[in-house]
């Protein structure tokens, strides 16, 4: 996903937190990448580390329309769903896709190729800088 990086703070203790500004929403989330070159426009990828848990914190979208928004200390991606035969699932969030790694209760019959959204902890999304 080609984004726009504004370092937000520095806290030698954890990742520096950075405002990823993109053609489907803004989020404030860790960086993983060199903090010299931080500031810009980036192509990256998401590193999610909450699994998706159905009716706890996944379920249908509103809308058909892939979405980056935050709610609270939530991080919600909206996105087309594609579940994995081997137990995962893939998000694809405005062309970019996000793997997830699916726990109980597993998504109803019919949730493979729909809307959902997805809310983690902002503390369990990193974004990483990628080269083409």
């Amino acid at each position: 996903m080609w984004v726009e990086i504004e370092a937000v703070r520095q806290d030698p203790a954890t990742p520096m937190t950075v405002r990823v500004r993109s053609a489907v929403g803004t989020v404030v989330v860790f960086w993983q990448g060199a903090t010299v070159a931080v500031a810009g426009d980036h192509h990256v990828e998401w590193t999610v580390d909450e699994d998706i848990v159905w009716s706890l914190n996944a379920g249908p979208a509103p809308s058909a329309r892939s979405e980056l928004s935050e709610d609270g200390d939530r991080i919600v991606f909206q996105g087309r769903l594609s579940l994995t035969e081997d137990g995962a699932a893939v998000l694809d969030v405005g062309g970019t896709l996000i793997l997830f790694d699916v726990a109980g209760p597993l998504p109803p019959d019919g949730a493979d190729g729909a809307w959902i959204q997805v809310r983690v902890g902002r503390g369990d999304v990193s974004v990483w800088p990628h080269q083409l």
